[in-house]
């Protein structure tokens, strides 16, 4: 499959559905893991743009990620890839995401110039 890097640079991410394990089995709840045998999560995050648009992303991510439901966030290293698939007999595809990490924005740094009491 071709990975497509996302330039997340102009994207504010924010989790909406905190890390959980993947499932590739929703009967039997066999848990998906990676090459490593590391278990794959799920971590659902908004995206918003500039311009207010804002679309719901599902992002896997390999191993379980310290960040907290209404978060703002990094995805580190975050691709796209298509996929297709028959699944009960009817063909399905769509876009999947997928990151290094999910990274916790931090707190801006306080501008050192600006004298003392002024913001």
């Amino acid at each position: 499959m071709r990975n497509i890097p996302v330039d997340v640079s102009a994207l504010t991410f924010v989790c909406v559905s905190p890390p959980r394990p993947k499932l590739v089995n929703q009967d039997t709840g066999e848990v998906k893991t990676d090459r490593n045998g590391q278990t794959v999560f799920t971590v659902g995050l908004s995206a918003a743009d500039p311009m207010g648009r804002v679309d719901l992303l599902n992002v896997a991510v390999t191993g379980d990620q310290s960040i907290t439901l209404g978060e703002v966030v990094t995805p580190v290293g975050l691709v796209a890839f298509p996929w297709e698939a028959v699944l009960g007999g009817e063909k399905r595809w769509g876009v999947a995401y997928r990151a290094e990490r999910i990274a916790p924005v931090s707190a801006p740094a306080s501008d050192s110039s600006a004298p003392a009491g002024v913001a």
